[in-house]
């Protein structure tokens, strides 16, 4: 992994709850992953929502309404 000048930053403010997540606090790894996999990282969704896992566009857009 590529280090990040911004890492205990994000790290301090990543809601991600996986675990052993590898992208955790690398914000720009972590985006290009999910968006790889039609998906939106932890940061996009609310507490109760990003626990399921379920980070998928489709439950992003369902959020919206």
């Amino acid at each position: 992994m590529a280090s990040c000048p911004n890492l205990q930053e994000n790290m301090a403010r990543c809601p991600c709850t996986w675990p052993d997540c590898k992208r955790k606090g690398r914000c720009c790894e972590c985006l290009h992953y999910h968006l790889a996999h039609r998906e939106l990282p932890a940061c996009f969704f609310p507490p109760e929502v990003e626990r399921t896992y379920d980070r998928s566009f489709e439950r992003f857009a369902s959020l919206q309404r």
